[in-house]
């Protein structure tokens, strides 16, 4: 004897078996489409081919482009068009001239703990960098984001003065 979970289980492989038949059924009596709804259904299916023919040739030119900047030397950047720091990763920016990978991967972290930086002045707010290295960039980059609050750091040496270890400041001796 079924239980009542396994009952209602056989109820609804006979329900769907039923309106599956049903539906047969229905499409076999059913009237062909007429000479106008055959034609509205061609150019409905040639306007989805021409949009999927046109997504297709835009992902093949962005892998173009993909490829051509992932196989560029290091160090060469694409000149014709600056380079998003709000979007770029680490790799992108040590691919400036002047940014190493210790630099690069600060500019990263920034970017993710702070949002956008929205401003070629709010880059003075990352360790490291200082008003030659911001006239430096000033060609190369370019941002998308929200303008981030600006502090005066950028006049003043970017990094912060260091910590006094105990027992070794001038005090000790």
């Amino acid at each position: 004897m079924p239980t009542a979970n396994e009952r209602k289980a056989l109820w609804f492989v006979a329900v769907v078996a039923l309106s599956g038949s049903a539906v047969r059924l229905w499409r076999a009596s059913a009237q062909p489409a007429t000479a106008s709804e055959v034609t509205a259904l061609e150019r409905q299916i040639a306007r989805v081919d021409s949009v999927r023919a046109l997504r297709h040739s835009r992902d093949m030119q962005r892998a173009t482009r993909d490829r051509v900047v992932r196989d560029a030397p290091r160090g060469a950047v694409d000149s014709t068009r600056p380079l998003d720091l709000d979007r770029a990763t680490a790799t992108e920016i040590e691919a400036l001239t002047g940014i190493g990978p210790a630099l690069a991967q600060r500019f990263v972290a920034a970017s993710d703990c702070g949002g956008t930086f929205g401003s070629l002045e709010a880059l003075c707010s990352v360790s490291g960098v200082g008003p030659a290295i911001v006239q430096k960039l000033r060609p190369l980059v370019t941002f998308t984001g929200a303008r981030r609050p600006l502090d005066d750091t950028c006049g003043e040496a970017s990094k912060k003065p260091r910590k006094q270890r105990r027992g070794h400041g001038p005090e000790s001796r």
